[in-house]
């Protein structure tokens, strides 16, 4: 079978394909197993684009058991070259607000156990990571929030958790002195793997909550998964109208590095 194409990719929550004209429904098949669903495409303002419910089509798949692999693979196989990766994020910071978003530029894994690479051998290679996330691209990003006046952080480290559970008070002060400045469940392995297939990588964070260890008061009660789902559906339309402005927006031809040493899909024996 014939795959459609794409050019930009996005994964998010489910639901968020609606805003794609004309879209088509395929399975794709990787070497590392199915992806967490099938991918829709379709096109905004003649941009083609591909978009994967990370979590699965009834967000029924944690985040420690994403199959990341195969949900990258999947987009660089619909020709993707450009990933947006809407997420949500806890605050690790007073002045960063729930309902603000931060367009990361580092992050952090403290993760375990997961599938991170495709260099497993017999192809070996590594990767150069230092700037995770593609600065042309977050340029995109961070411009479109503004023309669609979200208040918008340009830059920030997040730090990547295992999950499925948050973190503790102790867990989430040590993050604060070591000055990161939110906490996620996802973002690792999707940079590194996306880094690995040569596809240019974008964070749009949406803050949720304040940390566990961010309010001074033991007694305050901490972030649920109730609270985060909220703030999730309560700005649903904001995550969509700023996908929408800035996918027309994104450069198919571009000046960065974040192809360099990328595996060719094609070399891939596994």
């Amino acid at each position: 079978m014939t795959l459609p194409r794409a050019d930009v990719g996005v994964f998010g929550g489910s639901g968020f394909y609606r805003f794609l004209d004309d879209p088509v429904e395929v399975a794709v098949q990787t070497p590392f197993g199915p992806p967490s669903a099938r991918v829709h495409v379709g096109s905004i303002d003649g941009t083609r684009v591909a978009f994967l419910a990370r979590h699965g089509p009834h967000h029924e798949t944690p985040a420690h058991r994403v199959n990341y692999r195969a949900n990258v693979w999947a987009m660089r196989r619909l020709g993707v070259g450009r990933l947006l990766s809407p997420c949500a994020v806890g605050s690790l910071r007073r002045d960063v607000h729930p309902g603000e978003f931060v367009v990361c530029d580092q992050l952090v894994d403290r993760t375990a156990g997961r599938e991170t690479t495709f260099f497993d051998g017999p192809l070996v290679n590594s990767i150069s990571f230092a700037l995770p996330y593609c600065p042309e691209l977050r340029t995109v990003a961070v411009d479109a929030a503004r023309a669609e006046g979200i208040t918008v952080h340009d830059g920030g480290t997040v730090v990547v958790i295992q999950g499925p559970r948050f973190s503790t008070r102790a867990e989430s002060r040590w993050f604060q002195a070591a000055g990161w400045d939110v906490v996620n469940m996802t973002q690792y392995p999707e940079a590194a793997l996306a880094r690995e297939l040569g596809i240019c990588f974008a964070n749009i964070s949406l803050v949720t909550d304040y940390d566990a260890g961010v309010e001074d008061d033991d007694s305050v009660a901490a972030v649920d998964m109730e609270t985060v789902l909220r703030v999730m559906n309560d700005n649903v339309d904001r995550v969509r109208g700023l996908l929408m402005r800035a996918i027309p927006s994104v450069p198919l031809e571009r000046a960065c590095h974040c192809g360099d040493g990328a595996l060719d899909p094609g070399s891939f024996t596994g």
